[in-house]
């Protein structure tokens, strides 16, 4: 009796309507600001790090950055920047960071 009550409810799930709502883009400025500002902003360990090999050393100033060389360094730790693991920032999250990263200074509003 049991396992027909639990195989009905299974096929009433089955039968459910699903969300047609569109999945919302992660916010690439606001996940920045909420994961990696803390070391990277001005006065961050990550920024003054980095002023000591680059002219440019503050994440938003930098022109040379690409999605997949943000994502590559970010997962995997570069120099003394630990490894953030999917824990910390989903692979949905880290992209849309690295895309933000990736665009002009000036187009980063």
């Amino acid at each position: 009796m049991i396992a027909l009550v639990g195989l009905m409810a299974s096929a009433a799930l089955a039968q459910a309507p699903q969300s047609s709502a569109p999945a919302v883009s992660p916010d690439g400025k606001s996940l920045y600001r909420e994961k990696c500002v803390m070391c990277h902003d001005k006065t961050g360990m990550g920024t003054g790090l980095l002023s000591r090999r680059m002219k440019v050393a503050e994440l938003l100033l930098r022109t040379d950055l690409n999605a997949a060389f943000v994502v590559t360094a970010a997962r995997g730790g570069i120099g003394n920047m630990p490894p953030i693991p999917r824990g910390e920032a989903s692979d949905r999250e880290l992209q849309a960071i690295a895309d933000y990263l990736a665009q002009p200074p000036e187009a980063r509003k």
